[in-house]
């Protein structure tokens, strides 16, 4: 506990730029609503799809492809996550981890297992799009 009675005067500036973050916030979403406006025609209240009529209804079944693929852009994506800290310090690696080969033989095994994991995935035929499997 800080012993200078008047320490809460130090956080002055932080509430003032909330508040004064918070009033042109309320005050943009305010204008635009007196200001703009509002015709609401049938087209403007349809649901938009890259210009294509809406088909169906909105609660139509995905195919499991849709989530494996949805999948493994993650699992790809957190690759490159581990991958590009590692090529940025690598050569001050030495320094780090002792050895700059054992950095080097991390990653590989690291890839290592990437590779099994599309090897994995490849054999499943979750990458053959033009099949029509339905045990995925």
């Amino acid at each position: 506990m800080p012993t200078d009675p008047h320490y809460i005067w130090n956080y002055l500036p932080l509430l003032m730029q909330i508040f004064v973050v918070g009033a042109m916030a309320f005050g943009m979403v305010a204008m635009s609503w007196f200001i703009g406006r509002h015709r609401n025609l049938p087209d403007k209240l349809a649901p938009y799809e890259c210009g294509i009529p809406v088909e169906g209804d909105a609660r139509g079944r995905f195919s499991v492809r849709f989530y494996m693929v949805a999948m493994l852009f993650i699992l790809f994506d957190v690759e490159a996550v581990f991958m590009i800290p590692w090529a940025v310090i690598y050569k001050q690696l030495p320094g780090i981890a002792g050895s700059r080969l054992f950095g080097f033989w991390e990653m590989l095994v690291y890839l290592g297992f990437v590779a099994v994991g599309v090897f994995y995935v490849w054999k499943k035929g979750i990458l053959d799009w033009a099949s029509d499997k339905a045990d995925l």
